[in-house]
């Protein structure tokens, strides 16, 4: 087995970018007990936003970072999606829930630079982390065991510093991804938009939240973007110059059939952009990672790119952390672009399929859309957005067919528990990183050593029982958030040594009241009794019976240690 053994480096991982993907990363890392480095060539924050809104998984995984209980300081929920024709016609209407299945809303729309801030303060407080702004990347070289990142600063003079890994999450235009080599994969559909942030005078509802208007006379975009804030797109038109969609009296000209004028508004920023569908073809080489932007862009028409740059860095923060501490092999990490690729190509051609939707300027296309369209909504009716996107191959049990099987791949939804006198959402309540949840007995279904292994993994093992199977516990208080700021409890297992057997019993024996029944209800629905669900929220698998859970456990720690895997019966013998 091929161990990430200790080297003399200066750091353990370079992120270059501090954005939020960036961002997100560093503090799952330095959670984990890593030395960062940081690297941004700006040498200040951006104050002004970019993305606008999550979904219900990503606000999960921000929450991972220890930011949870602030997340509504710059959030609020969006109540719907509407997508219309010229004469106001519903083509596409979705509503958003308060609370979604994974425990937030369904979407969240937000204050960008506030996020950034948020995570910032929380890395600040972090120990092993440097930050360096102004620092711009001019060089790598891998050399095996560590990679040499070479920098200038503001004044013009260049810095070396080593490091086991680099992650490269500097954006559109990455350094990193060039330095790299990497072929790109490009959809070819692009086009010119006018961006307007706006900041409201006074509060104002809009009902829904975020609408399309797919009018050819104009196709344009309206979205909320946090509390006060909204943004205005308008598709630049043929025969318009981006100079002239940028002057401001053009941007009021255009805000004001939405009541919207420099009485009651100020304009933050007019900025033209040009968006694009494209991947890179790969996300590692040796040990420099992309990840956000670096590693894709798409087009912004189902929100997700944000949410894609955040579930790049939850998949491979874990990895990296098990490779670097010896607990996996590190191909392992290879394991990160099958994972994450074929996601997001996934969702590039998905949002390239609604551009070509509303970015029509054509009368006689338009109208031939909004008839196919309509023909296929029934007047009045709406949607529920789709869940998180299931991962389709990588680190993922295979059980007895050699493919996955659903469960597997799936985001696990999340409910609220009782579990040793806290009550709160799972995450909260029992803690992040691995959990296996089981309805057996766990030290009778896994045995001794397998239990070690997991709390070796700073797995949370717990059985799941009925909120009336399980015990009130004197002095029961709520949960969620608690640890919030400290990050106690979360990625749990990181620096510290592995139990005993007799320790990870004593972990296991604790009961998880199923308050809302949604793990007991998900487990009866994938016929089993067992689930194991990765550090990322996804379900590496699920068993039916002791026997069945032993090999769950054991596919695991082959797949994580590079180990042949034999063939098995249906038994696991």
């Amino acid at each position: 087995m091929l161990r990430d053994t200790d080297t003399d480096t200066d750091t353990d991982v370079v992120v270059v970018g501090y954005g939020p993907v960036g961002g997100v990363l560093s503090i799952l890392l330095a959670q984990r007990g890593w030395r960062v480095t940081v690297l941004e060539q700006r040498a200040r924050p951006y104050l002004l936003p970019r993305a606008t809104s999550f979904d219900g998984e990503t606000a999960r995984l921000i929450a991972g970072t220890g930011i949870g209980p602030q997340i509504g300081e710059f959030t609020e929920p969006a109540d719907g999606y509407r997508w219309q024709n010229a004469a106001g016609q519903a083509l596409l209407d979705i509503d958003f829930a308060a609370v979604g299945p994974y425990g937030w809303p369904d979407a969240n729309t937000m204050h960008q630079p506030t996020l950034e801030a948020r995570l910032a303060a929380r890395l600040s407080a972090l120990p092993g982390v440097d930050i360096r702004r102004g620092e711009r990347v001019v060089g790598l070289a891998d050399h095996g065991e560590r990679v040499e990142v070479t920098t200038t600063g503001l004044d013009g003079a260049t810095h070396a510093l080593t490091a086991r890994w680099v992650v490269g999450c500097d954006g559109a235009r990455s350094f990193v991804r060039e330095a790299l080599g990497v072929p790109v994969t490009d959809l070819g559909f692009s086009y010119d938009w006018l961006l307007c942030d706006v900041e409201l005078a006074e509060p104002r509802t809009f009902t829904p939240s975020n609408v399309q208007i797919c009018d050819p006379a104009r196709p344009t975009t309206l979205v909320a973007s946090g509390p006060g804030h909204r943004r205005w797109e308008f598709m630049r038109l043929p025969g318009e110059t981006n100079a002239e969609l940028e002057r401001p009296e053009t941007a009021w000209r255009l805000l004001a059939p939405f009541d919207v004028t420099p009485a009651n508004a100020t304009l933050l920023r007019t900025a033209t952009y040009t968006f694009q569908a494209r991947w890179a073809d790969r996300w590692r080489v040796g040990r420099v990672l992309l990840a956000g932007d670096a590693a894709h862009l798409m087009p912004p028409f189902a929100g997700q790119g944000m949410c894609s740059g955040i579930r790049d860095v939850a998949n491979l923060a874990w990895k990296l952390d098990l490779a670097a501490r010896g607990l996996a092999d590190a191909s392992v990490l290879d394991s990160y672009t099958v994972e994450r690729r074929k996601q997001v190509e996934e969702s590039i051609r998905s949002s390239v399929k609604l551009g070509k939707v509303i970015c029509v300027s054509d009368p006689g296309a338009a109208a031939d859309r909004d008839a196919a369209m309509l023909a296929r909504v029934p007047s009045g009716s709406s949607t529920r957005p789709e869940p998180a996107p299931p991962l389709s191959g990588g680190l993922l049990y295979q059980r007895f067919t050699g493919v996955t099987e659903p469960p597997a791949g799936d985001v696990v939804p999340q409910g609220r528990v009782r579990y040793r006198g806290r009550t709160g959402l799972f995450d909260e309540a029992v803690g992040r990183g691995f959990a296996l949840l089981t309805t057996e007995d766990p030290l009778v279904a896994l045995g001794e050593e397998r239990l070690t292994f997991l709390m070796g993994l700073g797995a949370h093992v717990v059985r799941l029982v009925s909120p009336s199977g399980a015990e009130t516990g004197a002095g029961a208080e709520t949960g969620a958030g608690d640890d919030a700021e400290t990050g106690a409890g979360d990625d749990a297992g990181s620096g510290a040594e592995t139990e005993t057997g007799a320790d990870a019993y004593a972990d296991a024996e604790a009961d998880a009241a199923d308050l809302d029944g949604v793990y007991l209800s998900y487990l009866r629905r994938c016929d089993g009794t067992t689930l194991l669900v990765r550090p990322d929220y996804h379900v590496f698998g699920a068993a039916k019976g002791a026997a069945e859970a032993a090999t769950l456990v054991d596919d695991l720690r082959a797949q994580l240690t590079g180990a042949v895997r034999a063939p098995r019966s249906r038994l696991g013998i």
